[in-house]
C-alpha cells in the first residue's frame, strides 16, 4: 500500500512564496517520475511540473521562471518551490507519483491535495 502525504499549502499574498512537499511511503520497489498538478475552481486539472528519476524537469508555461521542482536524494520526496505567486496560482495542488510496488504493478498514485490561496 502506497501513500502520498502533502504539506506546505496555505494562504499567501501576491508576490510571496510557498514550498510544497510530498513524501511517498509504503511497500515500494521503485519510485519513477513525480510531479505536481493543480485544479482551480471551474477548471480542469493541469500539470504544473514533473521530474524524472534522472532529474529531467518539465514545467507548464504559466509557471516557468517562478516555480522549481526537485527531489531528495532518496527520491521519495518531491518539492515544489513557488515564488512570485499570483492570484491565478490559487488552486488545489495534487502530488502525483509513478511507482512500482513490491511484487506488483507500476502505476500512478495521487495525494489528497493541498489548497494554495494567493490573495491580498
Amino acid at each position: 500500500q502506497v501513500q502520498l502525504v502533502e504539506s506546505g499549502g496555505g494562504l499567501v499574498q501576491p508576490g510571496g512564496s510557498l514550498r510544497l512537499s510530498c513524501a511517498a511511503s509504503g511497500r515500494m520497489y521503485r519510485i519513477n517520475a513525480m510531479g505536481w498538478y493543480r485544479q482551480a475552481p471551474g477548471k480542469e486539472r493541469e500539470l504544473v511540473a514533473d521530474i524524472s528519476r534522472g532529474g529531467t524537469t518539465n514545467y507548464a508555461d504559466s509557471v516557468k521562471g517562478r516555480f522549481t521542482i526537485s527531489r531528495d536524494n532518496a527520491k521519495t520526496t518531491v518539492y515544489l518551490q513557488m515564488n512570485s505567486l499570483k492570484a491565478e496560482d490559487t488552486a488545489v495542488y495534487y502530488c502525483n507519483s509513478n511507482i512500482t510496488i513490491m511484487r506488483g504493478p507500476t502505476m500512478d498514485y495521487w495525494g489528497k491535495g493541498t489548497l494554495v490561496t494567493v490573495s491580498s
